[in-house]
């Protein structure tokens, strides 16, 4: 049956009347055409569309639909019709054209829009009827916003030198709408359309093209979107000029001497802000030969005066001379043979040590003492500290006992000028720019023939010195440095990732006559099928490079690399920055990250945080993360744990759950917060962490119990379960107390070794030489596990002596001298020619 084109509104109205009025009948939205033999004319046209807008925290928002001429008009939201009873609408004419129109709002509240899952967006749309047809407005976007506390990266503090560039990166917390960046400096704002000297990138960094005195001043990284303002910590900028002499002023007149002068002043430009004081003398004297001296009788004045200076000459030769005999006579005693009869432990048998004979009065005869006792040493050991009077305690060695006569010396110099002098000294090298100044990240010693070792407390790096590593007759000043790895640039390619701290020994390009070891933490988990590692190394020019590919046919002569679970030691006879860096070659590849939960040790307000870091599983970013707690006064609150981190480019996510909601109210917006993938495979990242904060219902509240995930989607996972009071629960605390690692970072001589010196050294001279029984050396790698590259201790003057160091770097300072001797004795050999020093050979 023809319906008439009149009636077509009403059917349509009492339709679509009759389906909102149902209990939630759902219908697909349709795109409709016009009527057969309508005017298009009359097609409803929108004067007003919904547009895109964000629920800022709980606040619903309005959307508006205005349409003419329109019959009905409704919203639908992600396909689905908004109920009638929801929608407020006004009907009223056109003043232009006389048609009907229609105006529709409806409010969408933030729970509508969560109730959205996955990936698809909540949109809703307006559609108009005429008598003609249907109109679909445009899709108008409801989002929730928000923007994250933490910064992706904050800004750091520099030191530049005047008229150099500096770069200020900054990544903000991520957020809905993407928050817009702005600098402050000095809290003052950065407007670089009134300053050309400066501008901010597409990714946020602030750059100042040519640093100014006026640049001197602390810099803040300001995020602020609909929701909220965060801002990053300060950066400090120091811009520091270098002083300048002035020109020489003009000599003056000839004195009675018959010498001039003429000076000089540090003052174009004067040293700010730190930087370097002039270099050079700022008085010049010269023989002068004007008539006046030339032509000037000598009185009796004169002459006493001359007498005088030739009597404090031949004085001053004098004490010169003898001030060179004593010298001599003590590098004399310094060479000397020098025996010692200690032995430190029960596996190798005790040494009878007779008088030394009448004709080599320099032998070195000391009792066995098996009580060690310390002293205080003051000079050119100490770790590099901010302290007035640097010391550190040295343990008495037998070799380096009271020798009578002043026969065995150190050279060191005054205690409260070291430090400066030392870093002085390093600081006119621009390969030593980049080291650490004034941190606990640095030790450094003064070290002879004897060897020694240098350590950075708690961190697992140090340096082992072997006996004659340093040429007899040389004395080096040797340092070890970590460093933080935004500090160094390391290019890193494809899927490499960096595995260990980077660590620096120097300085570069000194004489080493045997290789020294670093040792330092890692965090893969090495496996042949999985990884392809490789040591890099910095030339002096900064240029990285592959010095050792691991587990290679044909290793390197001048390189070699023990990996362990945990640790490397590098052998090298040259001194550098050294990092180990892993290629991924499957998924299979894994870091080890360690996971610590932190939280505060007073809460004053409702709000609590608790800080998920995810780290290296090394002991020095363990050791970051603990002093920075303690600054921000957080505490542990639950033990460490591990996960193992695979190749896969899936980010790592973090979640809280089961909160007593009649306790607490988590101020999380999403469901789980995320690590990106790179920046955790990357490694050169710190503090990665995540916060989330908790709001106690009352004051009075003090338990909390919830848990707290972290995985890698498709990889590892781990839970904690936390169950404590935030106001007296600290049975976590000490977990990670930090320990001293031997107690100093410097150490000469024998009391940096376990072995006795003549027990090595007989060792040495017993194994060295090939054995047709296999008693020698090889047979004592394989015995202590380090046989897999017997090519590099074979192409060294002496293997056994490679292979007592490197027994000497993993067991300091709690190696068991007894299962060495054990080893040592199994080999076959008679126990009395090794382990016995005999009356000859004293």
């Amino acid at each position: 049956m023809a319906v008439r084109p009149g009636l077509w509104p009403a059917l349509l109205g009492i339709v679509l009347a009759a389906w909102l009025r149902g209990s939630g009948a759902q219908q697909s939205a349709t795109v409709a055409n016009p009527l057969p033999g309508a005017n298009p004319d009359l097609l409803p046209h929108f004067l007003v569309e919904p547009e895109d807008v964000y629920i800022v925290k709980n606040k619903p928002v309005l959307l508006v639909c205005k349409a003419v001429p329109a019959t009905q008009i409704f919203f639908k939201c992600n396909g689905e019709w908004v109920r009638q009873v929801d929608h407020v609408i006004e009907r009223s004419t056109d003043g232009s054209s006389g048609l009907p129109a229609m105006e529709v709002r409806i409010n969408v509240s933030r729970q509508q829009v969560e109730k959205v899952f996955g990936l698809e967006e909540y949109w809703c749309q307006c559609v108009a009827w005429s008598s003609s047809g249907t109109t679909k407005s445009q899709k108008a976007y409801i989002r929730i916003a928000y923007l994250r506390k933490n910064f992706e990266q904050e800004p750091l503090a520099k030191e530049v030198s005047l008229e150099q560039g500096i770069v200020l990166p900054c990544r903000p917390p991520e957020g809905i709408p993407p928050a817009e960046v702005e600098w402050l400096r000095n809290e003052d704002l950065v407007d670089p359309s009134l300053d050309p000297n400066v501008y901010i990138t597409r990714e946020h960094s602030l750059v100042v093209r040519q640093a100014r005195l006026a640049d001197t001043a602390n810099y803040t990284c300001v995020a602020k979107n609909i929701v909220a303002r965060r801002r990053s910590a300060s950066a400090a900028v120091i811009v520091y000029v270098d002083g300048s002499w002035s020109s020489w002023s003009k000599w003056s007149a000839c004195g009675l001497d018959c010498t001039h002068w003429r000076s000089r002043e540090c003052s174009d430009p004067a040293p700010r802000n730190g930087g370097e004081e002039c270099r050079g003398a700022d008085l010049d004297t010269r023989n002068c030969t004007s008539d006046l001296c030339m032509h000037t009788t000598s009185g009796p004045e004169d002459v006493a005066l001359y007498v005088g200076l030739v009597a404090v000459a031949v004085c001053l030769i004098l004490l010169l001379l003898v001030l060179i005999l004593i010298y001599c006579r003590k590098k004399e005693g310094l060479d000397s043979d020098v025996a010692d009869s200690s032995i430190l432990t029960s596996g190798f048998q005790p040494v009878s040590i007779k008088p030394s004979k009448a004709d080599n009065p320099h032998l070195l005869t000391i009792q066995p003492d098996l009580s060690t006792t310390t002293t205080t040493y003051q000079g050119s050991l100490c770790p590099r500290q901010d302290g007035p009077s640097p010391k550190f305690q040295l343990s008495n060695g037998h070799l380096l006992s009271p020798l009578g006569g002043g026969r065995h010396t150190l050279h060191h110099s005054s205690p409260t000028s070291e430090a400066e002098d030392f870093v002085s000294r390093l600081s006119t090298q621009n390969y030593f720019r980049s080291l650490p100044r004034g941190t606990g990240n640095m030790a450094y010693g003064t070290f002879n023939f004897l060897g020694g070792r240098l350590m950075i407390p708690n961190t697992g790096i140090s340096l082992l010195i072997p006996p004659d590593a340093i040429p007899r007759g040389k004395i080096y000043e040797i340092y070890l440095t970590l460093h933080k790895p935004e500090d160094v640039r390391l290019p890193l390619a494809g899927c490499q990732t960096l595995l260990s701290p980077i660590v620096s020994c120097g300085p570069p390009g000194v004489l080493l006559t045997r290789p020294v070891i670093l040792a330092m933490d890692h965090c893969g988990e090495p496996s042949p099928d999985s990884w392809s590692l490789r040591l890099k190394k910095q030339s002096c020019e900064g240029s990285w490079e592959d010095v050792l590919h691991l587990g290679e046919d044909a290793p390197s002569h001048l390189y070699y690399c023990q990996l362990e679970a945990g640790a490397c030691y590098v052998f090298t006879e040259q001194l550098g920055r050294f990092a180990l860096v892993g290629e991924a070659l499957s998924v299979a590849a894994t870091k080890r990250l360690k996971l610590l939960l932190f939280a505060p040790v007073a809460c004053t307000s409702l709000e609590y945080n608790i800080r998920v870091y995810c780290l290296h599983d090394t002991h020095d970013a363990l050791k970051e993360v603990v002093q920075l707690e303690k600054q921000l006064g957080g505490q542990l609150i639950q033990e460490p744990r591990v996960l193992h981190f695979k190749d896969s480019y899936h980010n790592l996510r973090l979640s809280i759950h089961d909160v007593p909601s009649s306790l607490w109210k988590s101020k999380l917006l999403v469901s789980y917060q995320e690590i990106p993938f790179y920046h955790i495979w990357n490694g050169t990242q710190q503090y990665l962490h995540c916060t989330f904060t908790l709001e106690r219902i009352s004051p009075s509240t003090s338990d909390l119990a919830c848990k707290v995930w972290v995985w890698q989607v498709e990889g590892d996972g781990q839970s904690f379960n936390i169950n404590f009071n935030i106001t007296k629960d600290t049975r976590f605390a000490e977990l990670l107390a930090l320990e001293s690692e031997g107690g100093v970072p410097a150490l000469v001589g024998p009391s940096a070794f376990k072995i006795p010196f003549l027990i090595r050294q007989k060792i040495i001279t017993s194994l060295d030489p090939p054995c047709s029984r296999g008693a020698d050396w090889r047979t004592l790698a394989q015995k202590l596990h380090l046989d897999s590259h017997l090519s590099f201790f074979a192409a060294k003057p002496s293997p056994t002596a490679m292979i007592l160091n490197l027994w000497e770097a993993r067991h300091f300072p709690n190696g068991n001298l007894g299962q060495l001797a054990a080893a040592v004795a199994g080999l076959g050999q008679p126990d009395a020619g090794l382990f016995t020093v005999s009356e000859a050979e004293c």
